[in-house]
This record gives structure tokens, C-alpha cells and sequence, in this order.
């Protein structure tokens, strides 16, 4: 099998496994526990995961949260900062082309009684940010826009809507799950007050996630956004009182390790898997006609591609791929469009005849050139076998 599907999930690096495996055994201990050793090797052991993960966006390692996903991170981020600004403010901004995380939290709390409002995006799936600017007021408690899309890669222009947020005393929070790891990310120089992040989309474990909370400063604008967020966990408040829970050491021991290899490699990764995509996305325009890329390709994660081919079944064609791991435009099944392709304008049957390229650490030439040719063949055939 060729894996061209790193959006999913990355595999763990051996780098990162090696950094774990003492914390499955002979290093147990719970870093809760603070009357013994076994705790301490266990606490020291995240407090380092947690600098090294805050390095990579360029915050403190007090500011960091760490969480069991995205998931969490998200849901932590939106009801808490929802709750805790709930009889102050009662609005919401987000939009279309989240990923569920972000929208079911949203669409839990418009259904307790918040005003939510979600964006539209244009073709290249970007926000207007004028929009933007008019859908916050002084009743905006959160604005939630995604740093880089799952399916489509897009980059969001999130400093640009931090500070319209901030503009009307919104705080903003970011989704960055894709983008963290992948193409420099500042949360200082982006002004975010709120960042989700997780381990396994950059060669770090499952089950270990993060969420960045800006807490007051003295820099200038920012001392004045005191973020502060309720607990959605209770039950003993472990990460300062915002997760209540055991640490799961292994994992974040991995996490970390994770992110202080992205950090250093992420330059030059990124310009081979944007070599690899470029490479990618022109064998199958010479091989098939009908391509459209769905998205920009003027601010997109580098090693994503996503395109659409006319005139083919989607569930078809990702059957018969066999040895290529790849994702349907479909965000869940193969009879149910990607919200984020009809977001873009697509119709049902052209986001179901849709692929989702995810290149990544290990990704070769190789692979890339079997892909393309594989793609290709497999198109021509169901084309010629069409009714229409």
C-alpha cells in the first residue's frame, strides 16, 4: 500500500516511539503524583513536552493545555470560552468549511440559545473578510476560523481576522490542527488567544492533543484580553484547572518530541512534499483531462492536493485504487458530500467524483509517479464504462 492520506493521520516516527517507550515502562509513573519519584520523572517528563510543543508555535509552556485531541481542544476552547463570557455576550462567528469539531460544539450551543453565524467561503474556499467584519459586534464573545483546511488545504488569513475580532472584544481561537507543524505558526505575530493542536497529524501519537490559552500580558493590546475559560472536565484540576484528568505521559512525552522535530525539519519538508504535490498534480493534468483543483494553490498546506475529476463516480474510483491510500471529497461516507466541497460551490456529484491527496515525511517520487498513473488508468476506465 502507498499512503497518500497524511490529513487522516501520520505515522508515529520512529524518533518519537523511541522518546516514549520508557514511559510504557520503567518510567510509569503518574505525573500527578508529587510525594515520590516515580511522579516526578513523570511531571519532568511533560513539563518538557510541554516547552517543546509551545516552541513550535512560539509561546510558553504555561500556556499550554494539554488535552486527548483536537477534539477536546476545540470543545474546551468554544463552550468554555461560551460559558465564561455567557450573560456578557451571547454571539458566535465561525465558518462553513470547519472541520465537525468546530461546528457541533457551535451548533450545541446555538441550540442552548447562542446566535451562531457561519461564513460563507469563496471558490478558493477563503473568507471575505469584510464579511467577517460586519458579521462581529460588540455582542461577540468568540470567533473560531480555521488555520488550515483538512480536505482542501486552504490557509486562512487568521492574523488579518484576529484582529477584527479583537477590534469589537471578541477573542479568537484557531483550529490549527493542519496547519501546526506544517507551515510557520506564531501565535504572538498571529495574536491568537486560543490554538488547537494534536500529535497525530505530525508524526506524533493518537489520544495527545493541546490547546494554547493566552493568558494576560504586558505586550501591547494583549494585557488588555484577560481569556480566561470554564473547565468542561472537573475531577481533581489537573493542567490548571482546565482538564481534570490523568495525564497520558507516553503520549505527550510523544507529542513533544513531535514538535521539536517539526520545528527544526519543517522548512525543509515543507519545500519537498510542495515539490512532490506540484509534481503530483502535473502528471495527472498530462495524464487525464477534466482535473479541477478544488481550493487555491496560491495559500494551501504544501503537501496537500485535492481535485476533482468529471464524468466519475467517487465511490467507484476509490474502490478500484486498491494499493493507493487515499480520501474521498466525502467527509463521511461516500453517499454524503464534503461540506467543505459544497461550501466551495461544488455540486453533489462532482464532490463525490473527488480526491483528497495527503503526502507526507515518507512520501517518494516513487509512489508519487505510481499514484498519478494509477489515478489516471483508473479514471480512463470508469469514464469509458459511464452512460454518460
Amino acid at each position: 500500500m502507498i499512503y497518500l492520506d497524511h490529513h487522516a493521520t501520520t505515522p508515529v516516527d520512529a524518533r518519537v516511539l523511541e522518546a516514549m517507550l520508557p514511559y510504557f515502562g520503567e518510567r510509569f509513573g503518574n505525573a500527578a503524583s508529587k510525594q515520590h519519584a516515580f511522579g516526578w520523572a513523570a511531571s519532568d517528563a511533560v513539563e518538557r513536552a510541554r516547552k517543546q510543543v509551545a516552541a513550535l508555535i512560539g509561546a510558553s509552556g504555561k500556556d499550554v493545555i494539554f488535552t486527548s485531541g483536537a477534539t477536546e481542544a476545540n470543545n474546551l476552547a468554544i463552550k468554555g470560552a461560551a460559558t465564561a463570557r455567557q450573560g456578557e455576550r451571547d454571539h458566535l462567528v465561525t465558518v462553513a468549511t470547519e472541520h465537525k469539531a468546530v461546528l457541533d460544539p457551535m451548533g450545541r450551543l446555538a441550540r442552548a440559545g447562542w446566535t451562531v453565524t457561519v461564513l460563507p467561503v469563496n471558490g478558493a474556499g477563503l473568507i471575505d473578510l469584510n464579511e467577517l467584519a460586519d458579521a462581529i459586534t460588540e455582542r461577540t464573545a468568540l470567533v473560531s476560523v480555521m488555520a488550515a483546511n483538512n480536505e482542501i488545504g486552504t490557509l486562512q488569513p487568521i492574523k488579518d481576522a484576529a484582529a477584527l475580532a479583537h477590534a469589537k472584544g471578541a477573542w479568537f481561537h484557531t483550529d490549527a490542527v493542519q496547519a501546526v507543524g506544517k507551515v510557520p505558526f506564531d501565535v504572538e505575530a498571529l495574536d491568537a488567544d486560543l490554538v488547537s493542536m494534536t500529535a497525530h497529524k505530525l508524526y506524533g501519537p493518537k489520544g495527545a492533543g493541546a490547546l494554547y490559552v493566552r493568558r494576560p500580558s504586558t505586550s501591547p493590546g494583549a494585557g488588555k484580553r484577560d481569556v480566561k475559560l470554564v473547565a468542561q472536565l472537573d475531577g481533581g484540576g489537573h493542567e490548571r484547572g482546565l482538564r481534570s484528568g490523568t495525564l497520558n505521559v507516553p503520549g505527550i512525552v510523544g507529542f513533544g518530541q513531535a514538535a521539536e522535530i517539526a520545528r527544526t525539519e519543517m522548512r525543509e519538508e515543507a519545500g519537498r512534499t510542495r515539490a512532490l504535490r506540484d509534481r503530483l498534480l502535473q502528471a495527472l493534468r498530462s495524464k487525464t483531462d477534466g482535473v479541477a483543483v478544488n481550493g487555491t494553490l496560491d495559500a494551501r498546506l504544501p503537501g496537500n492536493l485535492n481535485v476533482t475529476f468529471a464524468g466519475v463516480d467517487g465511490e467507484a474510483l476509490l474502490v478500484s485504487l486498491g494499493d493507493i491510500a487515499v480520501s474521498s471529497g466525502a467527509a463521511c461516507t461516500a453517499a454524503e458530500p464534503s461540506h467543505v466541497l459544497v461550501a466551495l460551490g461544488l455540486t453533489k456529484d462532482r464532490a463525490l467524483a473527488s480526491l483528497r491527496f495527503g503526502i507526507g515525511r515518507a512520501t517518494t517520487q516513487v509512489e508519487v509517479d505510481y499514484a498519478a498513473a494509477k489515478v489516471s488508468e483508473v479514471v480512463a476506465r470508469l469514464r469509458q464504462m459511464s452512460p454518460v
